[in-house]
């Protein structure tokens, strides 16, 4: 059995698609060349629109043409077209497939297209036959007249023949039939007299325009009247009938009843532009109002947007099946149009759980939030769907802009990102756009962009800051502090580009960059110093330490280096040892047993249980600058420093030594704290009041200056 992909949905089955369009052709009583030869036309225009479907770029011109084998082929029935859109829409893609509707609608067209020109070709044959009538034998007049009158009878269109000024002077029973006016009654009436008033005065012009022979042929679709009062879609088509030498005489009308393909034709619109599951607008039709808002806002006019997105949904849906997601769904779609729409405003449904309204004619932002806040609130009530009460919140992001300052695409894109806030901010709420936030956004967003590319092109640096022995001036190690040579924002700090490493995954990277380089660089200082040589201190980010290949890295870095592993501290903070999952634990045990000495960074800010580290791999603490800060601080009497933090910082250095922990002093700023810290026994400080982090020769020269 053949196969075809379509539109890159479900696999069509050729022949079975055409076996139902030939016994839904057959089933209308439609003229047709025989069951064998109708189910190898279908199958071959099956195969040609699926081809169409799935055809790049798309084209609905083989759906034209379709329309036109199939007149070609005498099935030439209104109802026999119905039938052939409606399995032609259930058998080549889902219902609301743009593709599809597309290649349907050039089928009728071109359906229509031909039909019409298979009659107008009939007329042109009865004007041939006439012009040659009046030149030839009497009875090949009567021969011609006989076979006009057969075709003006039996044709399956409405026919008038009018006079220049456009008064019908003959119909056939048809047209009769169709206005419901005897065949003398139309006799007499101008043709724009059937039409409906909203049109009637263009279709008196148009045919004003035939009989003044400016126009040879016109033709519109208008509404029609019928005697009693019903209305009904037809094509009017008219033609200048010319007499022997060229001089209008007469004008001829076709009227094709095309009430079925116009409807079809609006359902087919109204599915292009509506949510097939909630009903609601959908982004198409959305955008089209946002920018017909733009192209006639004038000046001082004002367009806002509510994005709206539903917190958790996703749970919902694994929760509890789609259905039940999707009972869900057309439940908040309903408040929404019961609180949005009928106070004027445009709900649409963006796709998954995401809805927007598209608000104009405000006074001022204040109305945008107080609808952002009725939405939230008619959210708030539990919904029911598949048998459970379920919660509902929603996050909003709100833009509300004057249309000459920005562009439907700007408005879009701040509505998503305001969306995206409202979500970071705790959910279950709005927020309203913010330029300034937004331009921090973006900034952070182009570092973190152009890091890998940075790292590639060696726009990192390493500055060191020495630690420094209480007591005197021998520099026992240094910490590698990376930074950052941006080519237009200059020299950055680590705070401006660590954290986005880290949401990114960038910090492994980057930080074994880091460890390479202090690695080298702490083994030009041992051929340097020899034993006296400082040891290199690096920072491990929680992302890093919980790396499978930490171990297998770091010792390949020092492979690679030459640096030997007592030379080499790695500083993580608390929550990085003591918080959950045993991986990083495992890690740092085994570079423990490598020689490589592990420091608890910031020590105090976190968990800060001096028992626990008993059961720790580490050999060092540093004291969080906040412990030394204290220390500057004179006590209740001038020139007396503060007892209590002195004692705080004397206790956790004891507690530290018990454990046979080394302890360095972060943050060391001035002559007082150092006097303090080397007065309580801690072992090292590190701060600007020994030394400013700088480049690694500013550590040479201190190295040869010891």
């Amino acid at each position: 059995m053949t196969h075809v992909t379509v539109a890159g949905t479900d696999r069509v089955d050729l022949d079975g698609l055409a076996r139902r369009w030939a016994q839904a052709v057959v089933d209308t009583g439609c003229a047709h060349p025989g069951m064998a030869r109708l189910r190898a036309l279908l199958r071959d225009l099956v195969r040609r629109l699926a081809d169409a479907l799935d055809a790049e770029p798309f084209d609905a011109t083989p759906g034209r043409r379709a329309g036109a084998d199939l007149v070609a082929a005498d099935i030439t029935g209104g109802e026999a077209l119905g039938r052939t859109v409606e399995v032609l829409g259930a058998g080549l893609g889902r219902p609301g497939d743009g593709r599809v509707l597309r290649l349907l609608g050039a089928l009728a067209e071109g359906f229509t297209q031909a039909l019409r020109e298979r009659t107008r070709d009939a007329q042109e044959e009865i004007r041939a036959a006439a012009a040659v009538a009046r030149v030839d034998t009497e009875a090949a007049l009567r021969a011609t007249e006989a076979r006009f009158r057969a075709v003006f009878a039996g044709a399956p269109f409405g026919i008038g023949i009018a006079d220049l000024g456009g008064r019908l002077v003959d119909a056939n029973g048809t047209l009769a039939e169709m206005t419901g006016y005897t065949r003398e009654e139309l006799c007499g009436r101008r043709i724009a007299d059937f039409v409906h008033p909203a049109g009637a005065a263009a279709v008196a012009e148009l045919f004003a325009e035939l009989g003044r022979a400016e126009r040879d042929r016109v033709r519109t679709d208008q509404q029609v009247c019928r005697r009693d009062g019903q209305v009904f879609w037809a094509q009017l088509a008219g033609s200048l009938i010319r007499g022997e030498h060229g001089e209008p005489r007469f004008q001829s009308v076709m009227v094709e009843d095309v009430t079925e393909r116009h409807q079809q034709q609006l359902r087919l619109r109204h599915q292009a532009l509506h949510d097939p599951l909630t009903g609601l607008p959908n982004r198409t039709l959305l955008f089209d109002r946002l920018y017909e808002l733009f192209e006639s806002a004038g000046t001082g006019d004002r367009v806002a947007v509510c994005y709206i997105d539903l917190d958790g949904f996703k749970a919902v849906n694994d929760s509890f099946g789609h259905d039940v997601g999707d009972e869900l769904l057309i439940a908040v779609a309903h408040r929404l149009h019961e609180r949005v729409s009928r106070a004027g405003h445009l709900v649409a449904r963006m796709g998954g759980d995401e809805f927007v309204i598209l608000i104009h004619d405000h006074r001022s932002t204040g109305e945008v939030v107080a609808l952002a806040e009725a939405v939230l609130d008619a959210l708030a009530q539990p919904v029911g769907a598949g048998g459970h009460r379920l919660a509902v919140t929603a996050s909003i992001g709100i833009v509300d802009r004057d249309c000459a300052a920005t562009t439907p695409a700007e408005l879009m894109r701040a509505a998503d990102i305001t969306l995206y806030w409202a979500k970071a901010d705790g959910k279950g709420r709005w927020a309203l756009f913010d330029a300034d936030r937004t331009d921090r956004e973006v900034a952070r967003y182009e570092l973190s962009a152009s890091m890998p590319g940075a790292l590639d092109r060696g726009e990192f640096v390493l500055d060191y800051q020495p630690l420094v022995l209480c007591g005197g001036d021998t520099i026992i190690g240094a910490e590698a502090l990376v930074r950052w040579r941006h080519p237009r924002l200059g020299r950055l700090a680590p705070d401006r580009f660590v954290a986005l490493a880290e949401e990114t995954g960038m910090i492994v990277p980057l930080g074994l960059w880091v460890l390479e380089e202090a690695c080298r660089q702490g083994r030009q200082w041992r051929d340097l110093a020899g034993d006296a040589a400082p040891l290199i201190s690096v920072n491990l980010a929680v992302r890093q330490a919980q790396e499978p290949s930490l171990v297998d890295d770091v010792a390949a870095i020092l492979d690679r280096t030459g640096l030997e592993p007592a030379y080499l501290q790695l500083e993580l903070t608390e929550s990085a040892l003591i918080g959950p999952g045993h991986e990083p634990l495992a890690a740092l045990t085994k570079l423990a047993a490598m020689g490589v000495r592990i420091a608890i960074d910031d020590f105090g800010t976190g968990y800060s249980n001096l028992t626990y580290l008993r059961t720790l791999p580490v050999q060092a603490i540093k004291l969080a600058g906040s412990f030394v800060d204290g220390l500057r601080t004179q006590g209740r009497r001038p020139g007396h420093a503060d007892r209590a933090g002195e004692r705080m910082v004397a206790t956790l250095v004891q507690l530290a030594h018990a454990l046979d922990l080394t302890v360095t002093a972060e943050g060391v700023e001035t002559r007082m704290q150092a006097d303090r810290l080397r007065a309580v026994g801690c072992d090292s400080g590190q701060g600007f009041f020994y030394a400013h982090p700088g480049p690694p020769e500013r550590i040479t020269e201190m190295i040869l200056a010891w």
